[in-house]
C-alpha cells in the first residue's frame, strides 16, 4: 500500500529545493518543446523564485511517498483567498495519489489559515494538471490575474471553518 505524508518546509531546504528545481525544468522542457539549456532552469527560476512560499506570505508542502520526497506544492496567501502554485508530483509517483495528498493538505492548511477559496493559475499544455484540478473540485473561472504563461484559471471554495483569532493567514490584517 502506497502512503503519502506531507511536511511544511522552507524553499531551501535540500528536498523542497530539488523538488522546486525539477518542477521548473519540467515547466521549461514542456513550455520549449524541447529539452533545458544550460542555465535556463536558474534563469527561470531566478525570474520566479519561490522565497514567498514562507510565513508570513505563503507556505511549501513537500510530498513524501513510501518515505521518499516525491512532490511539492506552494500556497500564497492573499486577503481571503489562497493561490495554489508549484504543484509538482516526481515522474516515478505519478497516478499514485500524490497530486489528490498534495490538494488534501494545502486545502487543509487554507482552511485554517482562514481561507474562503483557493485559486490557481496554469498552463495550457498542462493537461494533466488542469484534469487534476477539475476531478478535485476546482472549476474554470475568468483570469484573475495576467501572468506571463497563465492561459486557464481555477478555483475551489472551501467550506468555512471556525479560525481561532490569533492564527496568522489571509485576511489577518497583514499587508502581503
Amino acid at each position: 500500500m502506497t502512503s503519502w505524508t506531507t511536511y511544511l518546509a522552507l524553499p531551501d531546504a535540500p528536498d523542497a529545493a530539488i523538488l522546486l528545481r525539477e518542477y521548473m525544468a519540467e515547466m521549461v522542457r514542456r513550455w520549449h518543446g524541447r529539452p533545458e539549456r544550460p542555465g535556463e532552469v536558474s534563469e527561470a527560476l531566478a525570474e520566479m523564485p519561490s522565497d514567498d512560499l514562507t510565513p508570513p506570505t505563503g507556505l511549501l508542502l513537500v510530498a513524501r511517498r513510501d518515505g521518499q520526497a516525491a512532490g511539492c506544492a506552494g500556497l500564497r496567501w492573499r486577503p481571503r483567498w489562497a493561490e495554489l502554485t508549484r504543484v509538482y508530483i516526481r515522474p516515478g509517483h505519478r497516478g499514485a495519489g500524490g497530486g489528490a495528498a498534495l490538494l488534501a493538505a494545502v486545502e487543509a492548511h487554507a482552511r485554517a489559515a482562514g481561507a474562503d477559496r483557493i485559486r490557481l493559475d496554469t498552463r495550457a499544455d498542462l493537461v494533466e494538471a488542469r484534469a487534476l484540478y477539475a476531478r478535485h473540485g476546482y472549476v474554470e473561472i475568468p483570469a484573475f490575474n495576467e501572468g506571463p504563461y497563465a492561459q486557464h484559471w481555477f478555483e475551489k471554495l472551501l467550506a468555512a471553518r471556525a479560525c481561532p483569532p490569533d492564527r496568522a493567514g489571509p485576511g489577518r490584517g497583514r499587508s502581503r
